[in-house]
């Protein structure tokens, strides 16, 4: 039976079933940050640190895993298997950057100014659909403009089915508006730019003292881009319920290995795809082609048709594939579709 100080830091059946008659005696934590050397866990409550047996590598672990422990030490024993992973490529980097864990709901933060970008909203939209996140666009900075309604339309326009929140992250009441997934055991992860009010909705939804609060900066006026104020993603308690991960702002965002959460975004250009004559039609210039007939009618943007184009030639290209022999496989990248 699952006590329910596990229930409430997001204990499930999922990660039950993974336990096996060996681990009788150990303990399972979450872990709430990841740094070079250690890693902090939080047991439901309060935090420690664990101690790691050697040749374990920190940055194997995402905020958010749940790992068994030893109680006495607090020595870290295993990690159980996930039940989503968030994690993007970066520029330059062989292996992927790991953002949270076992997440429900990712609110992709963005404020009603400059920082508005729809391209950039479908980068992290297909990053959750790929993980298995329920998305949420989460408009923040809304006393800051005459009308929200126009930032409300072009966010729900980006996927089917799509929800859309507006809020000032400041106010008491923006707990209020995100509680429908924010409660107890529910796990929430916040990316976007810097400066959109990701650590002031944090430091909200936490009902942090101003001792204890994260370190918040605005959007520069001269660039409308955001101050770095979180360098390191951590896990903390909502107020009422739930947790929330706050993530570093992300300047850039390359898609990689997310084709199936480019298929759910662009969902009215998947549909059309079998419609047209050549099935490894390209969209752009082949004769018979559904989607082009549908931008033609008016039925499909033709911007929104580009936007799919240029994601997936990216995620082709930044995909990787597995080559070489049966048994000795090795990563090299796709290159792009001609």
């Amino acid at each position: 039976m699952t006590s329910p100080l596990l229930a409430g830091l997001g204990w499930s059946l999922f990660f039950a079933e993974q336990l096996e008659p060996g681990d009788t005696g150990h303990v399972p934590v979450r872990i709430a940050s990841v740094h070079r050397s250690r890693l902090m866990a939080e047991t439901g409550s309060g935090q420690i640190r664990l101690r790691l047996p050697h040749q374990v590598n920190t940055t194997d672990f995402a905020v958010g895993d749940w790992v068994l422990t030893e109680p006495e030490t607090d020595t870290l024993v295993r990690r159980l298997e996930r039940k989503m992973l968030l994690r993007r490529r970066t520029e330059g980097s062989h292996s992927p950057q790991l953002i949270a864990a076992n997440v429900d709901t990712l609110f992709i933060v963005t404020s009603c100014n400059d920082d508005f970008n729809p391209a950039r909203l479908e980068r992290y939209l297909a990053l959750a659909n790929e993980a298995g996140a329920d998305p949420v666009i989460v408009l923040t900075k809304a006393d800051q403009v005459e009308d929200a309604a126009p930032f409300v339309a072009q966010a729900a326009a980006l996927q089917r089915d799509l929800a859309v929140v507006v809020l000032n992250a400041t106010a008491p009441d923006a707990a209020v508006t995100l509680a429908p997934w924010c409660g107890p055991g529910q796990t929430v992860a916040l990316v976007g730019s810097s400066g959109v009010g990701k650590s002031t909705l944090l430091n909200t939804l936490a009902d942090k003292a101003p001792a204890d609060a994260q370190a918040t900066g605005d959007i520069r006026a001269s660039d409308a881009k955001g101050r770095h104020t979180t360098t390191a993603r951590s896990l903390h308690a909502i107020k009422g319920g739930g947790w929330v991960i706050d993530t570093p702002g992300m300047r850039t965002l390359h898609v990689s290995d997310v084709a199936a959460g480019l298929d759910m975004l662009f969902a009215e250009i998947t549909e059309l795809a079998p419609n047209c004559r050549f099935r490894d039609c390209t969209h752009a210039h082949e004769p018979g082609c559904a989607v082009q007939a549908a931008v033609a009618a008016g039925t499909l943007s033709a911007e929104r048709l580009e936007r799919w184009r240029k994601l997936d030639e990216e995620n082709r290209a930044n995909t990787p594939v597995q080559t070489g022999p049966r048994g000795n496989k090795s990563e090299a990248p796709r290159g792009r579709r001609r």
